[in-house]
């Protein structure tokens, strides 16, 4: 086929043009080619039909196909649904960009003004299915022919912005570089225009520009900060030399400590780098993005001092570069295994390494997305795009996805605009789509990507454009700009009265009055001595919890006896946990600490009215704060079994929980033999100091564990200082420290020390003196199981049998002895792990029932592509070895050898989706833990200030006591429900956790079946029936789980059909 070049200059310049890599590489060929097509640039819609019209020789004509589809859709009719409006748009970032491109689409004159002169940003982002079928449909692969080619679906930043460069200068957009946008100017009289004042020094064209429409990708509005925890990020990126070798290395969608902790322990082990999460991508330049814990980067040297503030704490002089680029290429290095060779940084615009260290503990999210100003009867639309909109959060991978979605939704709002909807009206219609903005994920989106358009119609499900009223908006419609942007914190109003508080104090005696009623020798008559003998608690008790102790056998119990086991029972079996020590409650010492801890029964219990067994779905009881409480009890006897194991002996664990009963089901005590307090070590009033610090503890700051109180925040994790959680810590029995399941030593366990990455584990192998059976790939975690082996491993629903629901009602960690115990699994476990492997690829997304499902699969490949002919090649990418075996062996026993590649590329598209959503998925739990922790933070604050009100001697009127009381109240009841959430997520937290331990199973399990069984050691053939023995397990807790939900699930549908009877 003969070159373009022979017959038409201006191809050598489109040529150019497409292929430029460098943002004044673009601008300058595209000024060729208008000179050489003697156009002016920017003259909109009509500039892209005479660059078409003359540019129609074939390489040319596959990208006018694309841009003619897209601009065909009815929304934009033709190009002139805008056509008589002007837009003004501040910022040539992605989003900028993407809503420049569209408004050209819709046929207004745009004009954007960006005061950089180049793209230099190399971080790469991640990209939805939508994302990705709209910029192939502007023919991003027309552009940047690598781009979506790996098995991960990304692209730099950089590229982005030179991807939607080029379509928007095509559409003919005006672009103005180095102006800065520093105001409006407002109509001076009446007939004329809004302009803006740009800087330094703007062409007279550009500075006589009047416009009706201003869209920002800069900021310019009010905005709300929302801020967490303390969260340190660092991105770096390295130079692509792509050769082979680093074609070769697997990506890392991400790997997160809070699933994952095997790789970070062997991290932390190899290097002294202390991570939550890690993010691998190849795009220009290898991208890693992490984040990294305070306390590691002190050690390491790579923050001179620890510093409150955190712009003190992260600002330049507090970073040492050559610590951070040491500690960034440690982390990388390990992460890859050391494929990448020597990793040398990427230089960034200012000519440095392209290595930073950055806070995402403070977001912010602008109040409102629009707002519309008038003056001299013209009026101004205003509205923003991109991160001053909602600033994203980046483990979650939302920033250009939401960013493009907000992008349409203000094009949508100007295309409302320009058919002469009133303002009100679409300053509401957008609010209304900005309240789902935030809320958008790939899972609650339409389905069909294909069908996408300007319209949210097709974009979100259950639309309601009426959410916001135009009453609701009325402070948006402006005669001049008046507000400057500030920031403000999203402060709680956690001092606000909320409904469904636990009353007054009346309100609390009266109802613990009910519930002690009828008790032999229990008169309660106030909420303070009545209590001081433990028999009115242990009769609150007994009436919702009947069966844990006899009224008759309190006989001869002494106060404190009594007490104690009525507070331990609250907590193991009705989830209420102490907010004072038995001492205190007898002495009488502490009575606002009984009141809220009184309350706690009174939130929880209120709606109950018939006495019986608290069952997991209970109204008011966090069914998750039972079952981790059960978790963290067995892991504590577990570690304590082991420590006399690896002291005293070789005793096997099977054997040891065989001989020794379940503590779980309390003991009911002899008559007339006195019960052991458990808090019997803690003295009076010790509730009221901290056991770390020995400060003293307000009421709202107590934290009770093992009969013990700490402030929340004293109780972390001793080496790394993260904040502990049920179910997530353990207790060393020589340093008497807590740490997390990460850092918590393990005695008499010898790690393997060779650096493992993520994509590929093989967990650290126990020695036979400390757990000799059963060996577990992440011991702490799985020693903690609760839940006893199911009969049949296979998931169930909704057919439990008395026994087991009684036994998951009661949250029994020990099965009962006439059940019928599990299969044993196969002394040669071959033939049945191959069928499993064959039957399905666990940890793959995919379920591979039979030939005809990756034929399914091969043909939503295919079709997904087929209109991508002029695609590149995909790069080589190394498949796990045994997975490339056994999908090999599948391909050729069922004849479809030439359909092995695409049902290859497809199963890697599919593992890294899989991996990608529960990385997704644990980082939004971990923000919404450290929410929930700063949220406690402002309870304790504010519960301190009552609780001083209260305790001082004050002459205050006994009714603003009250009043104070009251408030105290409900702040205990908030802290109440934050925990409950906080435990609910810890419950997801162990889901993830065993699926990614069944999917390292899966994955070495495969390994020793595609070795030849003629081969196979003695060794190899036991190790392999460890593994499926550990695979069985790990299946059977996963069971539990499921059968816990379903039983809640259950539980509550039962509750809820009872209320509306």
């Amino acid at each position: 086929m003969a070159s373009p070049t022979s017959t038409n200059p201006a191809h050598a310049h489109f040529e150019s043009f497409l292929q430029a890599q460098l943002c004044q590489d673009v601008l300058s060929s595209f000024q060729g080619l208008c000179r050489a097509l003697e156009l002016e640039p920017g003259g909109g819609l009509s500039q892209y039909h005479k660059i078409k019209a003359q540019l129609n020789y074939w390489s040319a004509k596959t990208l006018w196909a694309k841009l003619d589809k897209r601009a065909g859709q009815p929304v934009y009719q033709q190009g002139r649904a805008c056509a008589s409006t002007k837009c003004l748009v501040v910022g040539a970032g992605p989003c900028g960009l993407r809503a420049a491109v569209e408004l050209a689409l819709l046929g207004a004159r745009v004009v954007l003004v960006e005061k950089r002169t180049k793209f230099s940003r190399h971080n790469v982002l991640h990209l939805w299915p939508f994302t990705i079928h709209d910029l192939r449909a502007l023919g991003a692969k027309k552009f940047y022919g690598r781009f979506c080619t790996g098995t991960l679906d990304h692209i730099s930043i950089r590229q982005l912005q030179l991807l939607l460069l080029k379509v928007a200068l095509l559409l003919g957009v005006e672009i103005h570089w180095g102006v800065t946008f520093t105001g409006l100017q407002p109509p001076p009289k009446k007939g004329s225009g809004w302009r803006a004042q740009l800087q330094p020094n703007p062409s007279a064209q550009l500075a006589n520009y009047e416009f009706d429409v201003l869209i920002s990708a800069a900021g310019g509005f009010t905005v709300r900060e929302m801020r967490g925890k303390l969260a340190i990020g660092i991105t770096a990126n390295f130079v692509n030399r792509r050769t082979v070798e680093e074609t070769q290395v697997p990506e890392i969608s991400g790997v997160a400590r809070i699933y994952n902790q095997s790789f970070f322990q062997s991290l932390l082990k190899a290097t002294g780098i202390d991570l939550e999460n890690i993010v691998y991508y190849k795009d220009d330049t290898h991208y890693f993005v992490m984040t990294a814990k305070k306390q590691c980067l002190l050690r390491l040297g790579v923050l001179r001092q620890d510093w409150p503030e955190t712009d003190r704490l992260l600002g330049r002089a507090n970073v040492v570069p050559e610590a951070l680029q040491r500690f960034a290429r440690a982390a990388a290095d390990f992460a890859t295994h050391g494929k990448l060779g020597k990793l040398e940084f990427a230089l960034d615009a200012h000519g440095r390494p392209d290595v930073a260290a950055f806070d995402f503990t403070s977001m912010m999210r602008a109040e409102s997305s629009a707002r519309v100003q008038e003056k001299h009867g013209a009026r101004l639309l205003l509205g923003l795009v991109g991160d001053c909109l909602v600033e994203p959060f980046w483990p979650l991978g939302t920033g250009v996805a939401r960013g493009f979605l907000a992008a349409f939704d203000a094009a949508w709002m100007v295309k409302r605009w320009a058919e002469g909807a009133g303002p009100l009206q679409v300053l509401a219609e957008r609010e209304s789509l900005y309240q789902l903005l935030s809320q958008t994920s790939p899972e609650n989106m339409h389905r069909n990507v294909a069908q996408y358009g300007l319209d949210p119609a097709t974009r979100y499900p259950n639309l309601n454009l009426q959410a916001v009223t135009p009453n609701q908006v009325q402070d948006l419609y402006d005669v001049v700009a008046k507000e400057p942007v500030q920031r403000k914190s999203d402060k709680t109003d956690a001092g606000k009265p909320v409904t469904g508080s636990a009353g007054t104090q009346e309100e609390l005696l009266r109802w613990c009055q009910e519930q002690t009623a009828g008790y032999p020798g229990v008169y309660v008559t106030d909420l303070s001595s009545s209590w001081a003998d433990g028999l009115a608690l242990c009769a609150l008790v007994h009436r919702l919890r009947p069966g844990l102790l006899e009224p008759s056998e309190l006989q001869g119990m002494g106060a404190l006896e009594a007490t104690a086991w009525a507070l331990k029972m609250a907590e193991h079996e009705l989830g209420i946990t102490p907010v004072l020590s038995a001492q205190a409650v007898v002495a009488g010492s502490d009575p606002l600490g009984l009141i809220a801890y009184l309350s706690h029964f009174h939130s929880a219990f209120k709606s109950t009215h018939n006495p019986g067994p608290v069952s997991q779905g209970s109204p008011g009881t966090s069914s998750a704060i039972l079952f981790l409480g059960k978790l963290q009890r067995t892991l504590q006897r577990t570690r304590a079994q082991e420590n006399e194991e690896d002291v005293g002996g070789k005793k096997r664990r099977l054997e040891v929980e065989a001989a020794t009963p379940s503590t779980e089901e309390p003991p009911v005590p002899e008559p007339g033999v006195p019960l052991t307090p458990p808090l019997q070590h803690q003295e009076a009033g010790a509730g009221d100091v901290c056991a770390l610090c020995g400060e003293h503890l307000y009421i709202l700051e107590r934290l009770c564990v093992d009969g013990r109180f700490f402030h929340r925040s004293c109780f972390h994790c001793h080496r790394c200082e993260a904040t502990l959680r049920l179910g997530d810590y353990g207790q060393h029995p020589g340093d008497g420290h807590f740490y997390c399941l990460q850092h918590l030593p393990q005695p008499g366990h010898k790690e393997d020390s060779s650096d493992r990455g993520p994509e590929n584990q093989e967990l650290p192998t126990p020695d036979e003196n400390s757990m000799p059976s059963s060996p577990a790939p992440m011991a702490t975690q799985e020693e903690a199981s609760p839940v006893p082996s199911p009969s049949q491993p296979t998931r169930r629903r909704l057919r439990l049998s008395s026994p087991e629901r009684q036994r998951l009602s009661s949250l029994n960690l020990t099965p009962d002895p006439d059940m019928e115990p599990p299969p044993k699994p196969p002394r040669s476990c071959s033939a049945l792990a191959h069928q499993a492997l064959e039957g399905s690829f666990r940890g793959w997304g995919v379920p591979v029932e039979s030939p005809q499902v990756l034929v399914a699969m091969e043909k939503e490949e295919e079709s997904s592509s087929s209109s991508e002919a002029e695609e590149e090649e995909e790069e080589a990418v190394a498949l796990e070895s045994g997975v490339e075996k056994t999908l090999r062996t599948l391909a050729e026993k069922s004849g479809t050898m030439d359909k092995y590649p695409t049902w290859r590329r497809t199963l890697l598209r599919r593992a890294k989706e899989e991996e990608m959503k529960r990385f997704c998925k644990a980082q939004a739990i971990q923000l919404r833990l450290n929410e929930i922790e700063v949220d406690l933070r402002e309870l304790e604050a504010l519960g301190m200030k009552l609780e001083l009100a209260l305790r001082s001697q004050s002459s205050s009127p006994e009714q603003e006591k009250a009043l104070w009381l009251d408030q105290l109240l409900q702040l205990v009841q908030k802290k109440n429900s934050l925990v409950a959430e906080e435990a609910e997520l810890m419950i997801t937290v162990q889901e993830l956790h065993l699926e990614e331990k069944q999917w390292q199973l899966d994955q070495e399990l495969r390994g020793y079946m595609n070795r030849e069984e003629d081969l196979k050691t003695a060794a190899d053939r036991q190790a392999e029936d460890q593994v499926l023995k550990k695979l069985v397990d790990v299946v059977n807790q996963r069971d539990a789980l499921i059968r816990f939900q379903e039983e809640r699930r259950l539980c509550e549908l039962a509750s809820g059909l009872g209320a509306q009877g």
